[in-house]
């Protein structure tokens, strides 16, 4: 059996770390959804539970006109509160519009840390007049 030289090592540990390369991409593909960019525009399940005390509710809502929710509504005890889905699935609120976060559960819950306690207050949506 030869001796395995300096060159023959590294040979071997380039093919291994280009074959490792090709390989990685390619499964992270085959087990991705078929139709991932379709995937976005889904609305995430409704839910509806008490979160610090504070009743937290939503929905899918067919009222996704203008930009707000992308068709979904969220509130917080019982005072709605607007959502917004970003480009990239994330959500945010005007509560917590700074925090991105992955779903409308998930702004629900940080509007409500942030308020501590505090009323949400209606968010108006038509100007005063």
């Amino acid at each position: 059996m030869p001796d395995l030289s300096r060159r023959r090592a590294l040979t071997a540990a380039t093919a291994l770390a280009g074959a490792t390369a090709l390989a990685v991409p390619a499964a992270a593909r085959a087990s991705a959804p078929a139709h991932d960019h379709d995937a976005h525009h889904d609305s995430p399940a409704a839910f509806d539970e008490v979160y610090r005390g504070r009743r937290i509710q939503g929905r899918p809502s067919s009222a996704g006109g203008h930009h707000h929710g992308g068709g979904y509504a969220v509130s917080v005890d019982g005072v709605e509160l607007h959502v917004m889905r970003n480009a990239d699935g994330t959500w945010i609120s005007v509560v917590s519009h700074y925090a991105p976060v992955p779903t409308p559960r998930a702004a629900a819950r940080a509007a409500v840390d942030e308020l501590q306690g505090a009323r949400l207050l209606p968010f108006p949506t038509s100007p005063a007049n």
